[in-house]
């Protein structure tokens, strides 16, 4: 909830409660008095927390971490049922969650910890400002793979996503063929081959790219075949590639927020899923909307995408060469 307000409101009008203390813990920490816990004899109930601060305090370090600039108004008579719903409304969070975690910042929640210190001293949990610092750094690394892989399997073949301040769109195919054609189709996109589908519309992204000062699609690539973590392709960044499993790429175009695009290889019983998956954290409520307005642009595009793939990986000729051999 923290995310997503700050990223998307510039302005952001609060209930006058903003300035009630909390005591918000990281995961890790929950994690690791969970896994002694449970080689410990019963202990009743133990309150946890790290550091004591309030809501506002924890909205104005996390637009700190990212360099955003935000202004918090305090509004005296903001209902937490009218708060609850004004965050249902502009964030992806559903109401039956956002009441809860509103009427929860309404009274002051700390917690006496010394219970819990002493009975798990080895346990020192990580202020707010560096558990924010921690989980921001798996995006800006692009470590976003685990939450893609595998991502719908035996599910539907389209998926639009939106959480944890992250939009994401993923489609998958059943390809019949092995995972390395699949790998040779993805791998090889861009460049002098081009794109698999709408041609015209990724060239013409590049030159709206170039007239704001982006790459736009003028850097191709280094080898039509070969691929390698760090190059350059077209207007993305190759941030992995792990044959014959995984190509993901880094958008360096200009944009209001930070996008990436993903191919995943998954063998399964009789060919592969080819698994693509379009990755967009927003910056502000110009880069939701930028993001959602071309969501119909993506279903034709995208769609399109990764029916060619497949029909690549398929007409593979190396493929071919092994099925007559």
């Amino acid at each position: 909830m923290v995310r997503y307000l700050t990223e998307r409101l510039p302005l952001m009008l609060a209930p006058g409660w903003i300035d009630h203390e909390v005591q918000p813990i990281a995961i890790r920490d929950i994690l690791s008095y969970l896994t002694l816990a449970a080689d410990h004899p019963p202990l009743g109930i133990l309150n946890i927390g790290a550091d004591r601060l309030t809501f506002r305090r924890m909205v104005e370090t996390y637009a700190e971490l990212r360099g955003l600039s935000r202004v918090i108004w305090t509004v005296p008579a903001f209902m937490p049922q009218l708060a609850a719903r004004w965050i249902g409304a502009i964030t992806p969070i559903p109401n039956a969650l956002a009441v809860p975690l509103v009427q929860g910042m309404v009274q002051s929640l700390v917690a006496d910890t010394d219970r819990a210190h002493n009975i798990f001293p080895m346990i020192e949990p990580i202020d707010y400002r560096t558990a924010v610092s921690l989980a921001l750094v798996r995006v800006e690394k692009g470590e976003v793979e685990t939450r893609w892989s595998g991502a719908l399997g035996h599910g539907p073949t389209a998926e639009l996503e939106d959480s944890e301040g992250l939009a994401r769109e993923t489609r998958s195919r059943m390809v019949h063929a092995n995972p390395d054609a699949v790998f040779r189709a993805f791998s090889g996109v861009g460049g002098e081959r081009g794109w698999p589908a709408w041609e015209w519309a990724w060239i013409l992204r590049g030159a709206l790219d170039r007239l704001v000062g982006g790459p736009g699609l003028r850097r191709g690539r280094r080898h039509p075949d070969e691929i390698f973590p760090g190059e350059a392709l077209d207007f993305w960044r190759v941030e992995a590639a792990v044959p014959p499993r995984l190509l993901r790429l880094r958008a360096e175009m200009r944009l209001p927020g930070r996008a990436w695009l993903q191919w995943e290889a998954v063998p399964e019983a009789g060919g592969t899923r080819l698994v693509q998956t379009a990755l967009f954290a927003p910056n502000g409520l110009l880069g939701t909307a930028y993001w959602y307005g071309l969501y119909p642009f993506h279903q034709f595009i995208f769609s399109a995408m990764v029916d060619a793939l497949a029909r690549r990986a398929e007409a593979d000729p190396m493929l071919l060469d092994r099925l007559s051999a």
